[in-house]
C-alpha cells in the first residue's frame, strides 16, 4: 500500500497502515508528536503500537532539536543478519546442543561474561577503533561513569525481552545466523538520564506530553546527549558485532566438518538518530522501532519467535523518510499477553522450533505479534524482500 494521511497539528501524519487499526492510546502520541514546535515531518510504519512519549514503529523528523523519547531506551538497538555456506542437509535431527552452545557462548537476560570479551580473539572482527572508543566514555554523563566494569562485561551479551539469537534457514534451504539486541543497560541508564535533563528544561514546560521533552541545537545539553547517543549507538553496533562473532565461532565449532564460510553480515540499527536532508533543510532523523530504507540499503524485518523474518532492500522512498518498519510490532501488551495465553498455546505456536517453551517467554508468543506477512504487505512501496527466513533454533533472555 501507499501512505495515507491524518490531518496533524504542524505536521500531515502519514501512515503505513489502516489508522482505524491503531490503538487510541498511540494515535494520540502520533498527534501529541505533531504538536512541536519543531517537526517537520512524521512517518508511521505498519508495525506501530504504543512506547513512551513517542510510537514504536514511527520516524520522526525535526529541524534544530531532537527528542530522546522518540529514540527509545534502547539505544542503537537493531538486527544483524548472515548468510552462512551451510544448508539444511548439514543440520543434525535434534537441535538442542545446538541452542545449549549458543547460550553457553553468549549470556542472555541479565547475564554478562565474565571478564570483557577480547575482540582480537573473534574470526574477523573489525577491531580498528576499539581502543578509541572505550577512551570516550570517559566524556559521556558523570552520572553513568560508575557503570563502566558493567557495560565491558555486558559487551556481546544478548539482553531480555523481545532480544533473540536465531538459527534460520531461507526457502532455498540456506542457513542464516540472525540476532536482536542494543546498547544493553548503559544505553538504557544514558537515555533515562538524558530524558530526564530534557524534562527540566524551560522550553519543554508547555508541551502536551513532558515524555516529548526536546533539546535544543546550540545548546550544551544537546551536545552532551548527542556525544552519548552517538557512543551508545556505537555501543550497540559492536555489542552485535561480538555476539556475532561469538555466533560464529560456535557454528565453526559444531559443524567443523563443513568448513563453514559467510558472506558479509547485514546489519542496521532500528532505535537511533540519524542527520540527514530533506527538501533542502538538514534534519535530525529519530526512527523509533523503524530501520532505514535508502536505494539499495539492506534491512532485516523479524518476525516473532515462532513465525518468519526478512531480509529486505530499501527502495528510498522519501515520503517515509527512507524508513521501513523494524518488525511486526506488538498488537498486545506483555501483560495481556500472560493473561490471554499459557504455555501450551506457546508449545503449539513454536512447534517446529528449538527454543524456549516455559512461562518466562509467555509474553514472547508469537499470538502477542501483528502478522509479519501483513506488515511487510503494508510497505511494498519502501522495501522489497531478498529473502525469507524461518528459524529452525531460536535463543531468548
Amino acid at each position: 500500500m501507499s501512505y495515507v494521511e491524518v490531518p496533524g497539528a504542524k505536521v500531515p501524519i502519514r501512515m503505513w497502515t489502516d489508522p482505524s487499526t491503531v490503538e487510541g492510546g498511540a494515535m494520540q502520541q502520533l498527534q501529541n508528536v505533531a504538536t512541536l514546535p519543531w517537526i517537520k515531518g512524521l512517518a508511521v510504519m505498519p508495525d506501530v503500537h504504543y512506547g513512551k512519549g513517542a510510537t514504536v514503529g514511527s520516524v520522526i523528523a525535526m529541524h534544530g532539536a531532537v527528542c530522546p523519547a522518540a529514540v527509545g531506551v534502547d539505544i542503537g538497538c537493531g538486527m544483524s543478519a548472515v548468510k552462512t555456506s551451510l544448508t539444511a542437509n548439514d543440520l543434525p535431527g535434534d537441535l538442542s546442543r545446538l541452542r545449549s552452545k549458543i547460550e553457553q557462548a553468549i549470556p542472555v537476560g541479565r547475564g554478562m561474561h565474565d571478564d570483557p570479551v577480547d575482540p582480537g580473539r573473534l574470526h574477523g572482527f573489525p577491531t580498528k577503533g576499539w581502543d578509541d572508543f572505550w577512551g570516550r566514555f570517559d566524556g559521556v554523563a558523570d552520572a553513568v561513569k560508575f557503570r563502566q566494569d558493567r557495560a565491558t562485561k555486558q559487551m556481546g551479551s544478548l539482553g531480555s525481552g523481545n532480544h533473540f539469537i536465531e538459527f534460520c534457514l531461507d526457502e532455498s534451504g540456506s542457513v542464516w545466523l540472525m540476532l536482536h539486541s542494543g546498547s544493553r543497560n548503559i544505553g538504557k541508564e544514558l537515555a533515562e538520564h538524558h530524558m530526564g535533563e530534557a524534562q527540566k528544561l524551560p522550553h519543554n514546560q508547555g508541551l502536551v506530553d513532558r515524555d516529548l521533552a526536546v533539546f535544543i541545537a546550540d545548546t550544551p545539553q544537546m551536545a552532551a546527549y548527542r556525544n552519548d547517543l552517538f557512543w551508545a549507538q556505537e555501543y550497540a553496533k559492536y555489542n552485535r558485532a561480538i555476539m556475532m562473532g561469538l555466533f560464529q565461532d560456535v557454528v565453526r565449532k559444531e559443524f567443523k566438518k563443513a568448513k563453514v564460510t559467510f558472506e558479509p553480515v547485514i546489519s542496521c540499527h532500528h532505535n537511533y538518530v540519524a542527520e540527514e536532508r530533506y527538501d533542502g533543510l538538514d534534519l535530525l532523523v529519530t526512527r523509533k522501532g523503524a530501520i532505514r530504507a535508502g536505494s539499495g540499503d539492506f534491512g532485516i524485518i523479524p518476525g516473532s519467535m515462532g513465525t518468519g523474518s526478512y531480509i529486505v532492500k530499501g527502495l528510498g522512498n522519501a515520503a517515509s523518510f527512507n524508513s521501513a518498519s523494524h518488525g511486526a510490532g506488538r498488537k498486545m501488551s506483555r501483560n495481556a499477553a500472560k493473561r490471554r495465553f499459557s504455555t501450551k498455546d506457546l508449545e503449539e505456536q513454536t512447534r517446529g522450533v528449538e527454543c524456549r517453551k516455559d512461562s518466562g517467554v509467555v509474553d514472547e508468543i508469537p499470538g502477542a505479534y501483528k502478522p509479519i506477512e501483513k506488515v511487510i504487505d503494508q510497505q511494498k512501496d519502501l522495501v522489497q524482500v531478498v529473502a525469507k527466513l524461518k528459524q529452525v533454533v531460536c535463543v531468548k533472555g
